[in-house]
């Protein structure tokens, strides 16, 4: 295990900043406005965001079935992105998010936590969109993801470049300026508290536990971009056990 993999390793799982009394009072109401896209800088957000959907959908589109297990489906909306004809299995713990959706007939299973998967379900496909920066037992999570899939399936995630200067960039240009132009509040606390982990401590997890690790950005580079892609694939199974009850 190289230094920089050992030290992400090392600082999970992660505690998430609480939030100061103000931020708490009107935490809801904006990530409700986030999630519609019903402001101008979260409509200008969603319109980028697409290409992370995009990425993730690129391997269903025109080709065979495939069973995927989505986890952090929030209000279900990747399902535009996908095909209807497979089987199609979500973790989601917030059920008010789904709870009027459209798409959910369209889902098959759904659980709370990616542990309440049975072992014995095995997935063509994982997928996750803007869910990994916000998850504290990072670690686990793609350990789990390892063994749930199928012997050729690939775990197909999508951040935001969090920890790089034009992602920090396009948020205070943003919803950032929005945010303080409503709520006279620095949107930067906002931002800690929801994203705990890095673009760069993302992908050190995914090479850990998967020996093919394929990188696509939306941006100049891994350094400079505003979205990144992995598509991986080959999890070391002795090693996720390993992780897993250790």
């Amino acid at each position: 295990m190289n230094p920089a993999t050992r030290n992400t390793l090392a600082g999970f799982p992660k505690q998430r900043l609480p939030l100061p009394p103000k931020f708490a009072a009107i935490y809801s109401e904006h990530c409700n406005t986030n999630r519609n896209g019903s402001s101008a800088a979260s409509g200008l957000s969603q319109k980028m965001e697409s290409w992370m959907h995009r990425k993730v959908a690129a391997d269903v589109k025109g080709g065979e079935p495939k069973s995927t297990l989505e986890i952090g489906a929030g209000t279900l909306n990747h399902l535009v992105y996908e095909p209807s004809s497979a089987p199609y299995d979500i973790v989601e713990p917030t059920r008010a998010r789904y709870r009027h959706s459209p798409a959910q007939h369209r889902v098959r299973k759904i659980y709370e936590d990616v542990g309440d998967v049975p072992a014995t379900n095995y997935y063509d496909r994982i997928i996750s969109i803007a869910t990994f920066e916000h998850i504290c037992n990072l670690p686990e999570v793609i350990a789990r993801c390892g063994l749930l899939l199928s012997s050729d399936g690939q775990l197909r995630v999508a951040i935001p470049s969090e920890g790089t200067p034009l992602w920090r960039l396009g948020w205070q240009m943003t919803t950032g300026l929005e945010f303080r132009l409503k709520y006279k509040l620095d949107y930067g606390v906002m931002m800690k508290h929801e994203h705990v982990n890095t673009a760069a401590e993302i992908k050190n997890v995914l090479q850990h536990f998967f020996a093919r690790v394929e990188c696509a950005v939306f941006g100049i580079n891994q350094s400079f971009s505003f979205y990144q892609f992995y598509a991986c694939a080959n999890p070391d199974r002795r090693l996720c056990t390993e992780f897993l009850e250790g």
